[in-house]
Formats: C-alpha cells, structure tokens, sequence
C-alpha cells in the first residue's frame, strides 16, 4: 500500500520515532528499515480500519492486526517481531504524551518453536575457503572475508561494515560494533590477519591508495561492500565449492564458528561474548547443534551406539 494509503498523523508519529530510534537510542540502519516496515504496515492497516490517529488505537485493535498478521500466514518470529516493533512505538508516545495508555500491555507474545539452524560442517568451511584464487585481486579479497567470517563470527553488516579503525593486527584483534551500538572485542587468527593485510597492501591499496574510503573491504568500483554484493559473491564460491547454495548464506559462517567452538571444547559466555549476544539463551542454541553432532558422531561410531 502506498504512503497516501496513511494519515498525517501516522506519518509525522513514525517520522518522529524514528528519528528517536536514529539519534537517541543510535539504532542500526537495518533495525531502522525493519521498524520503518513493520510499522508502515501497522499504519495503513489501521488507517484503513478508521484508526487514523495512534491515540484511537486500543488493545483490540492490535490484536485484530495481529490476528490479520496470522492469517497472512506470516510465521510466530516474523508475529513476534511485528509486535516488538509496535510496542516500541506506543512506548515512545507513551513517553511523549501522545497516549494516555499503552494499548500494548496485553498483547500476548506469539510461541515460536526453537529452530536450530543447519550449520556447516568444518569439511564444508574448509571447502568453502580454498574456492576463491588468492592470486586474483578479488579472490583475495574473498577469501580474506571468507576467513574473517568464520574465524571471528560477524554478522554480515558488521563484515561489510567493518572499518579500517577496528581492525588492530598487531594486537590481534577486532573492535566491533554490534546491534544497539554495542562494543565487543574479538581474537583475530593469524590466517585471518596474514590474508588481510595481503589484501590491504594489494588490491585495496590499487583501489583506495589514499585511504578515502572508510570500509575495510571494498568492491570492485572501489566503493565499501554491501550485503547484497557479498551475498552474490558468496552463492558463486559456494557452487565452486561443491555445496549447493541454498545450504550457505552469509549468517551461516556465523552459526559455524559458534557451533564448532563449542564442539572443541570453549567456554559458552566467551562464545557469547564473541558473538555479542546480550542473552546467553540465544546462545546455548548452538549447543543443540553441538549435542545433536555428537550423537550422530556417536551412533554411527560407537558398536552400542543403534
């Protein structure tokens, strides 16, 4: 539905929060487009319903958005993250005096089961990282992001977004910044640091020889990597390697360095603290994974193990 589908009201108290989100609680760019999605989607729906002002909007309204939510077949994470987003607005305009009450309180949160994700291989990552050609200037630099993914854990906007700033090699580590602006530091390897700095001293160097650019891996115009490019890149070498591509995704990395960390043996609040989890349950879902490894290692191995 188009913006004309929304009042002015709705406009201006989405605009409004927003800009909140932006500058007082320093939100990323992705959480910032999610929120501004979701929330469009609320407004014209209750736009449309009659509710042209937020402060009409009472308890049985969004429950009725939600259960039109749910028959769009929309599953319990997307539910929860759809009502996430509108208690975080009525929260603000609580705040500000736009609304009396919190028509929210109430809204009870959709279960969604625990998935656990199906996570690479160590024989799959290794596969993976002797696709790309680290004699080319982009095979290097692949394989440098390739490398830096896994060893470390990123999430894909902070890889594509990871400035020269956060990067101290002699030290051996990262400065990252996550979700909400959280600051975390993560052990860098020595693979990972060899690759990087033969990329800086190679092809970015050729591409950025004044260091104007702010990201540290940049694509093939010279500009800073984004998602999407890095997703392309990564569906390719996923082909060369001989794993079918709707097996790798970007986040995947992600899954594998928490999951074969704890398969060998590390601590889960260090491999919380690396991943920047601010709850250490979204991290004992790798554990799972680990446990379910294990018994499979162990029935098919073990002569009392079927």
């Amino acid at each position: 539905m188009s913006e004309a589908a929304r009042s002015e009201v709705w406009d201006s108290v989405l605009d409004a929060f927003l800009a909140h989100r932006r500058v007082e609680r320093m939100s990323s760019r992705h959480t910032l487009d999610a929120y501004g999605r979701d929330l469009a989607a609320l407004a014209e729906w209750m736009t449309r319903e009659g509710r042209a002002d937020p402060a009409a909007v009472a308890h049985v309204d969004l429950a009725a958005y939600m259960a039109h939510l749910a028959r769009r077949g929309l599953d319990p994470r997307s539910l929860q993250r759809h009502r996430s987003a509108f208690r975080q607005l009525f929260k603000f305009l609580l705040a500000e005096g736009v609304v009396r009450t919190n028509p929210t309180l109430l809204i009870e949160s959709p279960r969604a089961g625990r998935r656990i994700p199906d996570v690479l291989t160590e024989r799959d990552v290794e596969a993976l990282l002797a696709a790309p050609d680290p004699e080319t200037p982009l095979g290097l630099r692949d394989l440098a992001m390739l490398e830096l993914l896994y060893s470390a854990g990123l999430r894909v906007s902070e890889l594509v977004e990871l400035p020269f700033a956060a990067l101290h090699l002699e030290g051996g580590f990262l400065r990252v910044r996550g979700k909400g602006s959280k600051e975390r530091l993560i052990p860098l390897g020595e693979r990972a640091a060899t690759l990087i700095r033969a990329y800086v001293r190679g092809p970015r160097a050729a591409l950025d020889p004044r260091l104007e650019v702010a990201a540290l891996f940049l694509a093939e115009h010279g500009g800073a990597m984004t998602r999407h490019n890095f997703w392309q890149r990564l569906r390719g070498i996923a082909v060369q390697a001989g794993i079918p591509a709707d097996r790798v995704h970007p986040h995947g990395l992600r899954h594998a360095f928490a999951t074969h960390l704890l398969e060998h043996g590390a601590d889960l609040r260090a491999v919380q603290a690396m991943l920047g989890h601010a709850d250490i349950s979204t991290t004992q879902i790798y554990t799972h994974v680990a446990r379910a490894r294990l018994k499979g290692v162990h029935a098919g191995a073990h002569p009392r193990g079927r």
